[in-house]
């Protein structure tokens, strides 16, 4: 059996990195841009969810609390979220992937194939600069300890 090839959708990156929010020391994104981007209304991926609830515990999926709302509309400027009757569903990187299996189009499917490489590249970036950092905190031990020993010669 062969595998059928999905059209392939190209998002730029720019688009997708400007719609994932850190909410609760978590990358997620919100049901409304994902729906946007997978070309379906924020109510029917929603209903889509609601139909499949789980499938997201609350480590792939939490909806914001008004007060997280509130900042998230002071943040991005109201006029972008009217019409929205209740916050938004966030969704973690899991719960991203998890919508692939509810969502069945070929624009889903490929959408959703780029941003869980985003999210992947975006750890590793994390990773990198962790690692950076802590080269640099061994350099400056070094340093100090030099420091010290030059001290201690003169």
């Amino acid at each position: 059996m062969s595998k059928k090839a999905i059209p392939t959708i190209a998002v730029p990156q720019e688009i997708v990195m400007n719609k994932i929010y850190v909410i609760r020391e978590q990358k997620v994104m919100l049901d409304r841009d994902l729906a946007e981007l997978y070309g379906v209304t924020t109510g029917n991926l929603n209903k889509a969810v609601s139909r499949n609830l789980k499938r997201f515990p609350i480590d792939f999926m939490f909806q914001l609390s008004n007060e997280e709302f509130k900042n998230l509309i002071f943040q991005n400027g109201t006029s972008s979220w009217g019409g929205t009757r209740k916050p938004p569903n966030a969704f973690t990187e899991r719960g991203v992937a998890m919508l692939s299996g509810i969502l069945n189009s070929d624009r889903a499917i490929s959408v959703n194939i780029q941003i869980t490489r985003f999210f992947t590249q975006i750890r590793k970036m994390l990773t990198d600069n962790t690692e950076l950092r802590a080269a640099i905190e061994e350099i400056k031990k070094r340093t100090e300890n030099n420091t010290k020993n030059i001290e201690v010669v003169f």
